[in-house]
């Protein structure tokens, strides 16, 4: 791998049929390429810098020149040793979503999410967990929301959508990176709460108890469905209690991640935060 410094200039990538750039759209655009290589795009200086922070492996950095001046890669290489490579502007704006507005774009190692990783530092612990969510927007708008309140963990069941999609990463503000986040099945995921005492609220329609009534302060999971069908019945058997938000209008549904959001800082202002 090359290091980039002042006195040994990066490769240049002029052609848009290179095959790196061929490797970058890939990666972009087809989940099974991320799954068999590892290794998954990252667009922007703000987002590069957070999954470096959030502990994520940078591989190759490419950037334009033209857009992004080289003292500004610098501050990149230090936690890592990446490979440093030149793109021609019409190569950056053909594997770029975002055209001239940055510049700079990483391959970064995935994570394993698996619940065996995740952990928490206090006794407790916050946490959001959402079922089989499928829109990007939807995820990406929860991982926000989670990283705003701090909670301690995201966990996923029943994944729909690949967590390293572009687009849930551009949604999310690069918040994919900032939250500790599980992945496992709805049975795993309610095993491993109730192995933790964590206890499960589950927002539903049936047998609720307004969540302001609620109390929050012990461990706590919030555990929200999707918009179209809710939660599926074994969440519901395992619920130590079923929550709603009153709704005062014609409808008796809000967009997950906004319902998540009330719920969420109603737990954080109870704990005093």
């Amino acid at each position: 791998m090359a290091i980039f410094t002042m006195r040994m200039e990066p490769k240049l990538i002029s052609s848009v049929q290179n095959p790196l750039v061929k490797k970058v759209l890939q990666l972009k655009e087809k989940s099974r390429e991320r799954k068999k290589t590892g290794l998954f795009v990252v667009e922007g200086q703000r987002e590069i810098e957070l999954a470096q922070k959030g502990g994520y492996m940078l591989q190759s950095l490419l950037f334009c020149p033209e857009i992004m001046d080289s003292a500004t890669i610098e501050s990149f290489i230090k936690a890592s040793n990446p490979e440093i490579i030149q793109v021609s502007e019409g190569v950056y704006n053909k594997i770029a979503h975002r055209g001239t507005t940055e510049g700079v774009l990483g391959l970064m190692l995935t994570k394993d999410h698996a619940l065996e990783y995740i952990s928490f530092k206090n006794k407790t612990p916050l946490v959001l967990v959402a079922e089989a969510p499928e829109k990007p927007g939807n995820i990406g708008a929860l991982l926000r929301t989670a990283d705003a309140a701090a909670v301690d963990a995201v966990l996923i069941a029943n994944p729909k959508s690949d967590l390293y999609s572009p687009n849930i990463i551009r949604s999310s503000v690069g918040c994919l990176f900032t939250n500790q986040i599980g992945v496992g099945t709805t049975d795993e995921i309610i095993t491993f709460l109730q192995t933790n005492q964590i206890k499960i609220y589950c927002a539903a329609l049936t047998a609720s108890k307004n969540y302001v009534d609620c109390d929050f302060k012990a461990a706590s999971a919030l555990v929200m469905g999707t918009e179209a069908t809710g939660l599926t019945e074994n969440w519901l058997k395992n619920s130590d209690q079923n929550i709603i938000i009153p709704m005062q209008g014609e409808i008796d549904s809000m967009n997950v991640s906004v319902s998540a959001a009330i719920l969420i800082f109603e737990a954080k202002r109870q704990r005093g935060f």
